[in-house]
């Protein structure tokens, strides 16, 4: 059920079915309180990008048989992952997002680097992004995460696709036990690919906007992430391993 890649020491899992319950973020002292906010203003100076939003965080994670995996989650704000930096705390979650494994009928795989008005500057991963929370008259579940999982996928690449053509291909646990739920969308040509993306890319900048990726690339072989210049996102290269490498591509 499970692979544990040590390069990286990233988790990956098999997930068939999903299930998701709401409960109440953890009360915090007033000195955790003032400490969070003395680490969330740094980090807002050092990078003023950061943006204090409503997002979903994971607040525990079990298994229902060997492919259904529930998740308890929980409304915080951005704020609350600068809890991380506070030396002795123990009361931060972490963090869920979506992304989505985009094919090229060719056999390749689609990865992209953040623009550098963005949280992860420079940094190379899928396209995705965290959870926002829903209305409270709304539900989270599995086609909600799918949704977003392909708006994800329309606003950064410019890419349509339903949310009933993506399917729930594995969930992956990483650095500060961050929940991530990989989507696998249907294979797109490459020359599709480039072109919404330079699509995207000219929208916005007229804008005064930066956009939300600043370069794209198609890998055929986990080995070609070695040559990108600046950070990776630590399941990249497992997820690209996995996807590339799998004598199905829809198995894992």
């Amino acid at each position: 059920m499970t692979e544990t890649l040590p390069p990286t020491g990233v988790d990956l899992f098999n997930v068939h079915h999903l299930r998701l319950a709401e409960v109440e973020a953890p009360r915090l002292s007033i000195e955790a309180e003032l400490a969070r906010d003395r680490v969330w203003t740094k980090a807002v100076h050092a990078n003023p990008s950061l943006f204090d939003g409503p997002v979903v965080a994971c607040a525990g994670m079990e298994w229902e048989g060997p492919h259904t995996l529930v998740l308890s989650w929980a409304r915080v704000t951005y704020r609350h992952y600068a809890l991380r930096r506070v030396p002795g705390n123990t009361s931060w979650l972490p963090s869920l997002f979506v992304n989505v494994v985009q094919p090229t009928d060719d056999g390749r795989m689609l990865v992209v680097r953040m623009s550098s008005s963005t949280a992860a500057p420079g940094w190379w991963q899928l396209p995705g992004g965290s959870v926002e929370p829903p209305d409270e008259h709304e539900a989270l579940d599995e086609p909600a995460l799918r949704g977003h999982a392909a708006r994800e996928l329309a606003e950064e690449m410019g890419v349509e696709v339903s949310p009933t053509a993506l399917s729930l291909w594995a969930a992956t646990r990483g650095e500060n036990r961050s929940i991530g739920l990989v989507y696998l969308a249907p294979p797109a040509p490459a020359s599709l690919l480039r072109e919404r993306f330079a699509a995207v890319t000219a929208a916005v900048n007229p804008q005064g906007h930066d956009p939300e990726l600043d370069g794209i690339v198609l890998v055929s072989c986990p080995s070609e992430l070695a040559g990108l210049s600046g950070p990776h996102a630590d399941y990249l290269e497992p997820v690209v391993r996995r996807y590339l490498e799998a004598p199905s591509r829809r198995d894992v």
